[in-house]
């Protein structure tokens, strides 16, 4: 009985309320909703607890019934051919693929590094979370050990490594050898896992020699047999090259990237260019990750580009003492190699105000480097349409104050009965500040329960707004 008072009682205060929010804007409609909460956009990812593991791409039932598959192969004693990359050979149409990837990934780097000086960006340094622009939004949503009782951030300058995090990988100088000891962490190099997935896909540096072979590798029950190694040639590619140790007599790759940086001072053409890099880079990846094995732990940020992990016992996350430091290999998306930090979209036609909690509802959200091209002039792409949340429109204060009257009404229904409610921080903290009108308003709708007829409700509501509907 009383949650169909209460569904009778949320229509008429719907209707009340736009027909108030009319008046209020000096506007004469036809019982429109002015905002919904209502909308097209997708969930984002939530944030993982310690002891979860991430989303696998193939499930653990298909794993295990290619890996009886594989085992009844090796069982047998016949050759298993292989095809690139698995052989050892380059996948031909991909190494332009691999060069695109690498000059998109230096113009994103580039054209980041000149944005930030324009554009504020802001890091929590309690929860690590990030904002693009100024000022920081006032969102309660720090909670971690440390944090204050009101969850407000804060705030501390951020720069490019906030925006976009660095994921390293060990460097293979043959992709299908054996993979990295624990003892050789310290002598084999790491570099980014996007640069080293451009090497091993055809992508040449000369400070991180890779092996090329001409000639593939067999495989015989199981067994890889290198013909290359046994029988070489008298002019070996690999020759007086050192697997280990570039670390000692190599540049970083990330530290001198201004001879790589655009010359023009026009903002947007910068954003602009870094955003058409960015998709570029995203999608290059993509189809290279189809042919080129990239692991990840499913526990820890760890990535090694190559058909399998590597061996070294550095794994710190849940329970990682069961499986004696070793990481828990999986196979890896995009967003391992990039790692997506989510922050709050601010729109064009806002104004620069800071974000406030009782709106957060309605605010999008959009990758930190997104963001950061978008507020520098840069068109979104459609595929961000469903995370930015531009269909819904972004409510006044006192528009969304009228919402907590629903639950001041539910609550007076319910006092009648003699039942126990719990109401909300933020309605609790608006109970003083409710005008005489609103205060009429509600005891008037409880009065439904008390035995009044809706009409007479409907009629007070009439005489109070009149307007030609």
């Amino acid at each position: 009985m009383l949650s169909r008072h209460v569904q009778t009682i949320g229509n008429l205060l719907k209707r009340v309320k736009q027909v108030h929010v009319a008046q209020l804007r000096c506007l004469n409609v036809h019982f429109c909703l002015w905002y919904s909460t209502v909308s097209t956009s997708i969930e984002l990812p939530r944030k993982l607890n310690k002891s979860e593991r991430k989303p696998v791409v193939k499930s653990f039932n298909e794993l295990k019934r290619e890996a009886r598959v594989k085992k009844k192969e090796r069982q047998k004693v016949h050759e298993i051919i292989l095809k690139p990359p698995e052989n050892g050979l380059l996948v031909e149409h991909l190494i332009p693929i691999a060069h695109e990837v690498y000059a998109a990934r230096c113009e994103v780097l580039s054209s980041v590094s000149r944005l930030v000086n324009y554009t504020a960006i802001y890091k929590c340094s309690l929860c690590g979370e990030v904002h693009v622009g100024h000022p920081p939004h006032k969102i309660r949503t720090c909670d971690v050990r440390g944090s204050p009782s009101s969850k407000e951030h804060s705030w501390v300058n951020g720069g490019i490594e906030h925006v976009l995090p660095l994921v390293e990988s060990f460097h293979l100088y043959d992709r299908i050898g054996r993979a990295v000891s624990h003892n050789e962490m310290l002598e084999v190099d790491r570099i980014p896992a996007i640069v080293e997935l451009c090497i091993q896909a055809g992508f040449d540096i000369p400070e991180y020699p890779t092996r090329r072979r001409s000639s593939p590798v067999y495989c015989v029950a199981g067994r890889v047999i290198d013909f290359e190694k046994r029988f070489p040639k008298e002019i070996s590619p690999g020759e007086n090259i050192d697997a280990h140790g570039f670390w000692y007599k190599k540049k970083r790759l990330d530290v001198n990237i201004n001879s790589m940086s655009m010359q023009s001072d026009n903002i947007q053409a910068i954003a602009v260019s870094g955003m058409k890099a960015w998709e570029k880079m995203r999608a290059g990846t993509s189809k290279l990750m189809e042919k080129y094995a990239v692991q990840t732990c499913g526990y820890c940020p760890e990535v090694q580009v190559g058909p399998k992990g590597h061996r070294v016992r550095n794994c710190q996350a849940f329970k990682h003492q069961m499986r004696d430091g070793q990481h828990a290999w999986q196979e890896a998306t995009f967003n391992d190699l990039a790692p997506p930090v989510y922050v709050y979209h601010i729109r064009d036609q806002q104004p620069r105000k800071p974000l406030v909690n009782e709106l957060k509802r309605y605010y999008g959200m959009l990758p930190a480097v997104v963001e950061l091209f978008a507020q520098s002039g840069a068109p979104v792409e459609k595929n961000y349409a469903s995370m930015m949340r531009e269909d819904v429109v972004i409510p006044e204060m006192d528009e969304e104050n009228l919402d907590c009257m629903e639950q001041i009404t539910y609550m007076l229904l319910a006092s009648t009965r003699g039942q126990k409610t719990r109401i909300p921080r933020r309605t609790a903290a608006l109970l003083p500040a409710i005008s005489d009108l609103q205060n009429s308003i509600a005891a008037v709708i409880a009065g439904i329960y008390l035995g009044g007829d809706e009409w007479m409700i409907v009629n007070f509501v009439s005489e109070l707004f009149p307007c030609n509907c």
